[in-house]
């Protein structure tokens, strides 16, 4: 918690806009062991933006490890749902405090700002406003008057050309405090008309730019262009006062002059203010504040009356240039009764403004953001449209908040990390499209915040799916072999020490006949089971003491000890409670646990990852003999573990060396006595063990995966020696061989391609090539197996069950497998003359066969009496030691010979 409350003190450091390299240093001394920043030379408020969500995911990060365990501690002894949905709402809290802070401390505004950019792009009215007329100057009017600025006389000359088609009022929006002869009292006399507005600079008073003197302070608006810190032009000054002093901006000058002389307020249209609003007419302009939208300003920015720029379009007002009016050759009715205003477009006098468009339109001169002005004012008294409107600061934390606790509610009902991640970018697009629609009728809320609220949200929550997947088992809630290892280390550190009589006690855990009832009563039932073995060891096991699922099924304890018997007696109580049948659909099932326990002790030093492999070791070793329930390990079987590995890395070689050797035991034709095909079998002739039985290899190949190898090299083997038969004994091109394939092999996606290279690349015809699958293969999976099955069925070669009647199998799901062979296990041939229920078993074996359209195999047959009794039975082929034993290359090519 320590750590935690360090990063959110550098947290608030940076929002109170602490200095960045004293900053950077306090971030790299409190986590020097996993976090690298990358070295900046400039500070600025973007950097320490970016830097600022660098903290934040350390907090996520931070407190995520801090908490879970926490809370799995103290709650998911009783309800891990819940302990996850109320870490979720804590962390939607937090994430949504920080960042209101943010936002408060003005750390968003430039996002936001950038954000109603894009917003303003979006909503564009390429329709300009007819009311407006802009008098443009141009760099090529310049040229032709050949000086700026303009003389008096042009000037004059233009307002009185413009007076002359009866315009409703008129704005020029060019300086003139400095006399520009020749015609200085003939433009005083045009600019002191009713209908003519001057501007002029308030500036900070040194700077101020005064409009003509002769003009009447009725007809002069200040300049009401109002820069954000970006240099980008939103806002709108329409009203400011100075001590007792009341102005009016230009474009407020003109849109007043236009209304007063509008039909329908026949002259009759009033301004009023006070410090809420600004009101026109019947019309109130709500003032912009410091924290309006996304503003977050100092006071001093939000001085006066302001609204929001509402852009309509770069091309808001049709345009003429100096040239053009002064020439006559204007439309008179594009200035009757209109708004005039009178600027420069050039790009010569450098009078242009950054605006939200983009591109070529990103750069607007003063006298068009007048104009937009200007048509906003006009169009808002009119009630052509709208003011933007904004969340009070209330109402945006509860936007935001629920934003982010709706996400998360719907977020933190999905597992899988890629699922919550669609969800957040989902939600953020969902947002986008509301502020969207709200910016097209006038609303500007707040995005930035809510998306980056809704995102870290959705990070952390993120953060919590893969720190729990990384650190706890998502059946049991138990912490997993990753967590019970840091743990293991932790209780080490905290109670080694030097001459002391406690110990250390790790229990390894593996439930018996899980794999049976998996396969026989289906995957719900194996998970209830771990669930209930979880729930027990929670209910039993004291609050100190650690546990966890370290593998499928299997589950660890660790605890500190002063008396071993006492442990022991201890122990002997909780596999009591493991051992007790479980309930499952209202039914007892009953399962068995195998344990294995280590004792180490904290008096001397020790690597806890040993004592677990001893504990690990004990309970196989007590697993592997199938007559005792538990095994405190012994140095010796730590030598039989080595043993273990020693031949696991001796089969790796024979395979690679090639060591290995088939065996063909011949198939019979019991009606005809003929041979009709071998199965393959696999022997190894180890240089250092000798011959080693299958039995001895087999099982290990399976479980460390290199059957897939040794597999491959059986089928492809096999299929090139029976080729080589069939050219060589003109007998042999029926015969067929038979090929075992493997658990592992069957679930190999690339099995099909696999078979049907080797019987390219060997020549062998498809039919003469039979595939054996046991029925405990194709039960796991059925619906994947038929569909592999008939995958290999379409390559044109035979299918046998193999062993069948030995395992679980489903005869409901028997006719959908397109077997052409069932095999009778040796178990049933070989007691099938003891008694007539045997007889009966394998009678019944042999014409479920012959319904479902299969020959039968009959394996292990070693007597005459046998031999007879199947083909009286029916039973096409047979196969054992009364025909012949699995016989080398060589001694079957002496049987062909013979036959």
């Amino acid at each position: 918690m320590t750590e935690i409350l360090r990063y959110l003190e550098f947290a608030l450091s940076i929002l109170t806009d602490k200095s960045f390299f004293k900053a950077s240093v306090k971030l790299l001394i409190l986590d020097t062991q996993n976090c690298l920043l990358f070295a900046v030379v400039k500070y600025s408020s973007n950097f320490n933006l970016f830097l600022l969500l660098i903290v934040i995911f350390k907090l996520i990060s931070k407190f995520h490890l801090v908490t879970l365990q926490y809370y799995h501690d103290l709650h998911d002894r009783h309800n891990t749902k819940r302990t996850h949905n109320f870490h979720g709402l804590i962390i939607t809290i937090i994430m949504t405090l920080i960042v209101l802070a943010i936002k408060q401390g003005g750390g968003l505004q430039d996002l936001e700002l950038f954000t109603y950019d894009r917003l303003v792009r979006l909503s564009n009215q390429a329709c300009p406003d007819r009311r407006l007329l802009l008098v443009e100057i141009t760099d090529t009017d310049i040229k032709n008057q050949n000086r700026w600025p303009l003389s008096d006389e042009t000037l004059a000359l233009l307002l009185s050309k413009l007076q002359q088609h009866q315009p409703t009022v008129i704005g020029l929006d060019i300086y003139r405090d400095i006399a520009s002869p020749p015609g200085t009292s003939f433009l005083r006399q045009e600019l002191q008309k009713d209908n003519v507005v001057s501007i002029e600079y308030l500036g900070n008073g040194t700077n101020k730019i005064a409009a003509p003197p002769e003009v009447p302070l009725e007809q002069i608006g200040f300049n009401d262009l109002v820069l954000d810190r970006d240099s980008r032009l939103r806002r709108n000054l329409m009203y400011a006062r100075l001590g007792d002093k009341e102005l009016s901006s230009l474009a407020l000058r003109l849109s007043l002059a236009y209304l007063r002389n509008n039909p329908r307020f026949a002259g009759d249209y009033e301004l009023s203010v006070n410090d809420e609003f600004l009101k026109l007419g019947d019309v109130r302009l709500k003032r912009l504040r410091a924290d309006s939208g996304g503003y977050r300003m100092q006071p001093s920015e939000a001085l006066g009356w302001q609204i929001l720029i509402n852009y309509r379009s770069p091309n808001i007002t049709p345009k003429v240039s100096l040239t053009e009016v002064l020439a006559g050759k204007i439309d008179p009715s594009l200035i009757k009764d209109k708004v005039i205003i009178i600027g420069t477009t050039a790009s010569s006098i450098n009078d242009l403004f950054f605006t939200p468009y983009g591109g070529e339109t990103t750069d607007m001169s003063g006298a068009v953001v007048h104009a937009q002005m200007v048509s906003q004012i006009i169009s808002l008294a009119l009630g052509e449209s709208s003011q933007f409107w904004f969340f009070s600061e209330g109402i945006e934390f509860l936007w935001i908040g629920i934003w982010s606790l709706a996400v998360m509610a719907i977020a933190i009902r999905r597992e899988n990390p890629l699922e919550i991640a669609v969800v957040g970018i989902f939600a953020i697009i969902v947002l986008w499209g509301v502020c969207w629609l709200a910016f097209l009728v006038g609303g500007w809320i707040p995005l930035i915040p809510t998306a980056l609220s809704l995102g870290l949200t959705v990070a952390s929550l993120l953060c919590q799916r893969i720190l729990n997947a990384y650190f706890y088992d998502s059946l049991t809630g138990l912490p997993n072999r990753t967590l019970f290892m840091r743990q293991l280390r932790e209780l080490k550190q905290q109670y080694y020490y030097p001459q002391q009589s406690r110990s250390m006690m790790v229990i390894c855990i593996d439930l018996d006949r899980f794999k049976m009832i998996n396969d026989a009563l289906g995957y719900q039932a194996g998970d209830w089971l771990l669930i209930t073995t979880a729930c027990r060891l929670r209910k039993n096991l004291a609050e100190k003491v650690i546990f966890a699922r370290v593998g499928g099924d299997e589950f660890a304890i660790a605890k500190v000890i002063t008396d071993r018997a006492i442990a022991l007696k201890s122990f002997h109580q909780l596999q009591t409670e493991l051992n007790l049948p479980f309930d499952l659909q209202g039914s007892q099932t009953s399962t068995t646990v195998t344990t294995g326990i280590a004792f180490h002790s904290l008096a001397t030093d020790f690597d806890p990852e040993d004592i677990f492999r001893s504990a690990l070791t004990a309970m196989y070793q007590a697993k592997a003999s199938g007559k005792i329930s538990h095994q405190v390990f012994a140095h010796k079987m730590r030598a039989e573990a080595l043993k273990r590995l020693q031949l696991e890395a001796d089969l790796y070689e024979a395979i690679k060396q090639q060591e290995f050797e088939l065996y063909y035991q011949p198939i019979f034709n019991l009606t005809t006595g003929r041979i009709s095909g071998f199965e393959s079998l696999i022997r190894w002739h180890s240089p250092q063990r000798g011959f080693v039985y299958p039995d001895a290899f087999i099982p290990i190949a399976e479980e460390i995966g290199a059957i897939i190898p040794l597999g491959e090299w059986v089928l492809k083997e096999a299929c090139h020696q029976m080729y080589q038969w069939q050219q060589q004994f003109t007998e042999a091109s029926s015969l067929f061989i038979s090929v075992n394939l493997s658990g592992r092999q069957f679930v190999q996606p690339n099995l099909v391609d696999t078979v049907q290279n080797i019987l390219q690349t060997t020549g062998l015809d498809s039919s003469s090539l039979k595939l054996e699958i046991t029925e405990s293969m194709v039960m796991e999976n059925i619906h994947q197996a038929i569909a592999m099955l008939d995958n290999l069925k379409a390559l044109g070669i035979k299918l046998s069950i193999d062993d069948f009647g030995t395992g679980f199998s489903s005869f409901s799901y028997l006719h959908r497998f397109p077997m052409d062979t069932l095999k009778v296990d040796r178990s049933f041939v070989s007691n099938m003359n003891q008694s007539q229920k045997n007889f009966e078993i394998v009678s019944t074996i042999i014409l479920l066969a012959h319904k479902l359209e299969m020959d039968v195999v009959a394996e292990g047959i070693e007597t005459d009496t046998e031999k007879m009794a199947l083909k009286k039975l029916g039973c096409e082929y047979g196969q054992g030691y009364l025909f012949a034993k699995p016989l080398p290359v060589a001694e079957v090519d002496k049987l062909l010979l013979n036959k």
